[in-house]
């Protein structure tokens, strides 16, 4: 398609409107501008083509032969523009939200509470994709991300789910019924944790334990170190959101509390895109993080 022998799309959709109404005032109404502006695009659109599109008969307007050819083609264009916009937007509103979680959030907080909002929200159809790899939201399709960090990545809308609390946990067994309150009482225990874990270093570091010092396994993934911590095989550091639940099964004790001010976990969205259920499953989050 050649677009430099195709007018102005805004001078054909006015001339269509035009057409369609017999008149420019009904034109103007109908695509929020002024009579004059419709006037002008018409003009235009005669003076491109050399011919007259619209004829003054009395206080009205009629289309010439031309003008006539050229509604009759608009129409059908514009019509085939709109049905497959429709189409889309249908397709778009009935797929599934499209959410991107760690695997240790879906597994920990988010998949043990998922029934209420299937039960309640049967309309919405979740993806639900857990992954430790950092997303391109807009790329890769995702409506929705519930990410951990300070809430600071331009061009996205956040707003925060849970705070930055960590709690020092580890299974009641481990701990042999020892009275502890600090780091330092459970120092000498094994510990696990991720590979990747700048802040909490820095968080044990600030109670004056020293890494070096623990008797420390590394392990990949969040949910290997959940794993190894409910079967009995070490101290952790975890979100306090990610242990709640096993704090108040008794499946963990907790030992201590870190304070974190400037991370937790945060609603990430896409500014301007908002699917069918988006709002709803959100509303349902921050709900369940009140809880």
């Amino acid at each position: 398609m050649n677009w430099s022998r195709i007018p102005s799309l805004a001078a054909l959709r006015a001339f269509e409107a035009t057409a369609r109404g017999q008149s420019f005032s009904k034109a103007a109404r109908e695509l929020n501008v002024t009579h004059a502006a419709i006037a002008q695009h018409v003009r235009s659109l005669e003076a491109e083509f050399g011919e007259a599109l619209v004829v003054r008969q009395g206080r009205g307007l009629i289309l010439s032969p031309e003008g006539q050819r050229l509604a009759d083609a608009l129409s059908a264009g514009f019509e085939t523009i709109a049905d497959g916009v429709e189409d889309l937007r249908r397709l778009t509103e009935d797929r599934p939200l499209h959410i991107s979680v760690t695997p240790s959030f879906a597994s920990h907080w988010l998949m043990p509470q998922i029934g209420e909002f299937w039960a309640r929200h049967p309309e919405v159809t979740l993806n639900i994709n857990p992954s430790t790899d950092l997303v391109d939201m807009r790329r890769g399709g995702f409506d929705l991300a519930i990410r951990y960090g300070d809430g600071d990545w331009p061009g996205l809308e956040m707003e925060l789910l849970t705070d930055g609390d960590f709690w020092v946990v580890a299974h009641p067994d481990l701990l042999e019924g020892r009275t502890t309150t600090c780091l330092s009482d459970v120092q000498d225990l094994p510990w696990v944790m991720e590979s990747f874990m700048l802040e909490r270093s820095a968080l044990i570091a600030q109670e004056g334990v020293s890494m070096d010092a623990l008797n420390l396994t590394l392990l990949n993934t969040g949910d290997l170190v959940m794993s190894a911590t409910l079967a009995g095989l070490g101290v952790t550091v975890q979100p306090r959101s990610l242990v709640e639940r096993e704090i108040q099964n008794g499946s963990l004790v907790r030992i201590c509390a870190l304070k974190q001010e400037t991370l937790g976990y945060y609603i990430v969205t896409v500014p301007g895109r908002s699917p069918k259920g988006l709002g709803v499953f959100s509303k349902w989050l921050l709900s369940k993080a009140d809880t």
